[in-house]
């Protein structure tokens, strides 16, 4: 197996571009079905302007630029083609953190989010995930979030950090811990932006009335729209013929899940992520995660080094406790969208900052002690 790191820059031939397009202007809209707003899926005349935007006004090549203005690689690991981005700060004394996007993003997420990082006294790490955009696929089941943790490790290993700090949320938010669970020793805090200590059936009896409230939202936010866990679970490489086909197909499948995850971001940040997974064809090779587990289950975390969160409800204090070393439960923190790297970067940012401070003050607190112990 090679190590070697080598440059990677995104150059997609025009070709492909004028067959997007073409695809575009060719497509066969359907009626509209009867039903308000988004009750049936997305709005024809929503996804018809967002398609039509996306043929005539909006500029990958400029983005493409942009995403490039990015130092990226790639490096073969556990044989796999993985590629990353690699920003160094420019502060003494950075920490290294490994990030990882969340389902169905990219290492888009982190467009705006990775210059506040930097600028904040953090080198930046954000691969894509197997089977993600640059990253090739998985060739065979089998794979898992621990194993991807361990391809993040080597990754570390690698580019010759010998401690860092892990961030994620939605996919990331079960791969950061996992990070810190196959590789205790150089881990010093895992940061998530929500989804731990979120209750079960099995916890109601003893919930508070302001506890199942916000329960009650968290089971109508995770059971509405479509399931697609159990969808990716069922028959995805039925449903990747329309997406790796139709650029509008695969759009509306964005567009439908970035509106029930209530994701606050620019049109063209979400036609950049929707213009990497087509001209990547990942729609399908995206869904191990989905199709390599049995059912869902929100994350549990890891008690091997401290965890800070960014947003601590609906999730529950005492219940993240239970599986969890947390250092850092804010309550208000802005923005409430599902992926706030995209949302408020500077902010996440910011409180990023703020655990770390903590995360390695309980390092070094507790190497004076003699003990990792709480």
């Amino acid at each position: 197996m090679s190590k070697d790191i080598l440059p990677f820059r995104i150059d997609i031939p025009r070709s492909d571009l004028d067959d997007l397009h073409d695809r575009l202007a060719r497509t066969r809209w359907p009626r509209q079905l009867p039903g308000e707003g988004w009750s049936r899926g997305v709005p024809v005349d929503h996804l018809r302007e967002l398609a039509e935007y996306w043929r005539g006004g909006y500029d990958w090549r400029a983005w493409e630029a942009r995403l490039n203005a990015f130092p990226q690689f790639t490096t073969e690991i556990d044989g796999l083609d993985i590629h990353f981005l690699h920003a160094r700060s420019e502060v003494p004394g950075a920490l290294p953190l490994v990030l990882t996007h969340g389902w169905p993003n990219s290492f888009v997420e982190f467009t705006d989010f990775v210059g506040p990082l930097t600028e904040r006294g953090f080198h930046v790490v954000a691969p894509s995930v197997p089977g993600f955009g640059f990253s090739a696929p998985p060739p065979t089941t089998g794979w898992s979030v621990t194993r991807v943790a361990g391809v993040w490790a080597e990754l570390m290993r690698r580019l010759g950090y010998e401690r860092y700090g892990t961030v994620g949320g939605d996919l990331g938010a079960y791969v950061s811990p996992e990070v810190a669970v196959v590789d205790p020793a150089r881990v010093v805090g895992v940061y998530v932006e929500g989804g731990l200590g979120f209750p079960t059936e099995a916890d109601v009896p003893e919930m508070t009335p302001d506890e199942l409230a916000g329960y009650e939202l968290m089971k109508q936010w995770s059971t509405g729209g479509v399931d697609h866990h159990a969808l990716l679970r069922a028959a995805p490489q039925t449903f990747c013929y329309g997406w790796d086909d139709s650029p509008v197909a695969q759009l509306a499948w964005l567009a439908e899940k970035f509106h029930q995850f209530n994701v606050h971001t620019s049109r063209d940040l979400f036609l950049t992520n929707a213009t990497v997974y087509w001209l990547t064809g990942t729609s399908g090779t995206s869904s191990w995660p989905m199709y390599e587990t049995t059912d869902f289950g929100w994350p549990t975390g890891q008690d091997v080094v401290p965890t800070g969160v960014y947003v601590g409800p609906p999730g529950i204090r005492r219940l993240a406790d239970r599986t969890n070393r947390i250092i850092h439960w804010p309550e208000t923190n802005p923005g409430r969208g599902h992926f706030p790297a995209m949302e408020v970067p500077d902010a996440l940012a910011a409180d990023i900052r703020s655990f770390f401070d903590k995360a390695l003050a309980y390092a070094a607190e507790h190497a004076d002690a003699g003990t990792t112990a709480r």
